[in-house]
């Protein structure tokens, strides 16, 4: 079994489109399944997550951390993982995708530095590293910020 093949069990969900309300026959009459008198049972009903005036839970958390909203996620390529393609290839976010080097690029791709490069190439991604850049064009390539 796994996380992706997990399904309610048999007959424990119930379509939303079911009217509750409508008589005896029904077999959701009378008080529609909200059981006798008290405060859920009437119109107004308390918004989830209400204690009765205790102060809730959301509020009794410290809240922490800070979430920027102008982030960028920028994936990072080594190098050396450029080894693979042949001599005077022009390296794009394009390729890096269908040779499976970048699964997803997000917000752009930068070039780092670790590990050797061999062959001359032509790169033209979104960022590179200082070292990176020195290592392609010491082999005699060229990086292009895109």
């Amino acid at each position: 079994m796994e996380l992706s093949n997990l399904k309610p069990a048999e007959g424990s969900k119930h379509s939303d489109s079911f009217r509750r309300g409508r008589g005896h026959g029904s077999g959701n009459g009378k008080t529609a399944g909200k059981g006798h008198k008290g405060q859920k049972a009437r119109s107004g009903a308390p918004r989830p997550g209400f204690e009765g005036g205790q102060m809730p839970l959301y509020r009794r958390l410290p809240k922490r951390g800070f979430k920027n909203r102008n982030t960028k996620e920028i994936v990072g390529i080594n190098v050396d993982a450029l080894e693979r393609f042949e001599n005077d290839t022009v390296v794009t976010v394009e390729t890096l995708l269908e040779t499976g080097i970048v699964k997803n690029p997000r917000d752009g791709v930068k070039i780092l530095g670790n590990g050797e490069l061999t062959k001359k190439l032509t790169v033209k991604v979104d960022a590179f590293s200082e070292g990176a850049k020195a290592k392609i064009e010491a082999v005699g390539g060229t990086c292009e910020v895109i």
